[in-house]
């Protein structure tokens, strides 16, 4: 009587066992951040100069998105990026990404929009919302001050 019991239980075990650490991989925050939206592509504006993004699939790009069009006074960090405090915290998953591309739009914290326009390694948290495609000239259209950037869907 009592081997049935051991085993029952071991088998309990192993199965609890698995079953969390699938649950671990399925949550890990970079892998909902790195596919591309379905109809996530949108256009940044800023001057003369129109870029063409995609957003990813991910909860906070979908609420990002959700705020197009926006056009927004951002200022000047770093020499390598611009920001914006957005009124209202939008759903986060920060990891770090160690590399930041230039061209890349992030999310610090839950209310911070962040374009950057430089390439460089990082120790901060972000949330990717997305990318611009090609970003060639994006560090001049921006220039060295604040600046007005519209966001739009395409």
């Amino acid at each position: 009587m009592k081997h049935p019991f051991l085993m029952i239980l071991a088998f309990m075990s192993i199965f609890l066992s698995s079953a969390s650490s699938c649950n671990k991989v399925g949550n890990n925050p970079n892998t909902e951040n790195s596919t591309p939206m379905a109809n996530g592509k949108f256009k940044i504006t800023i001057g003369s100069e129109t870029f063409t993004a995609t957003l990813l699939d991910n909860n906070s790009a979908k609420s990002f998105k959700n705020l197009l069009p926006l056009t927004i006074n951002m200022t000047e960090l770093n020499n390598n990026e611009k920001y914006y405090d957005l009124p209202n915290s939008l759903p986060a998953n920060s990891s770090n990404p160690q590399i930041i591309k230039n061209g890349d739009l992030m999310l610090y914290g839950s209310k911070t929009l962040v374009l950057f326009y430089k390439t460089f390694s990082t120790s901060y948290n972000y949330t990717k919302l997305g990318t611009i495609d090609d970003a060639t000239g994006l560090a001049t259209a921006l220039g060295s001050g604040n600046v007005t950037v519209t966001f739009e869907v395409e």
